[in-house]
């Protein structure tokens, strides 16, 4: 049987997984911003900033994820794959409402630290899901071997 397929690709390079990097990094660095700066306009700023690009971001990742989603029904059929889907969404919202809260009110506080704990535990969890797709269940692997 053939591996389960990415449907948005170029040039036959699935593109979900050369986007997850850039929320990954910006969720973790929003989390290192709250972490050094508690009161420092600098790193409130440069947190609110990060959040919003890995908001952007993911909701980028989250398209072409879905688009694969949606167009292999390999990859439907995994209860993984939902978990996986369900779980980054949960993760978005917890960010996008970490970033409006700070975005409307312009002070820190705990709850956008605890947020953004919560969200990179959660972004651990849904990460070790995606990889164990790729290297378990072999989603978006190549059945063809490479030619050089």
């Amino acid at each position: 049987m053939a591996n389960p397929r990415a449907t948005a690709t170029i040039a036959g390079h699935p593109l979900h997984p050369m986007l997850v990097p850039f929320p990954i990094a910006a969720f973790v660095g929003a989390l290192v911003c709250d972490l050094i700066g508690t009161g420092d306009p600098f790193w409130f700023q440069a947190s609110e900033y990060l959040l919003v690009t890995g908001v952007v971001m993911a909701l980028l990742a989250a398209v072409m994820g879905f688009t694969d989603f949606l167009g292999e029904p390999q990859i439907r059929a995994l209860p993984l794959a939902w978990v996986h889907f369900l779980g980054n969404l949960v993760l978005v919202l917890i960010e996008a409402v970490n970033w409006y809260r700070r975005y409307s009110s312009g002070a820190a506080d705990s709850t956008g630290l605890v947020l953004s704990i919560l969200a990179v535990l959660l972004m651990l969890v849904t990460g070790w899901l995606g990889w164990e797709m790729v290297y378990r269940r072999r989603v978006a692997i190549a059945d063809e071997a490479a030619s050089h």
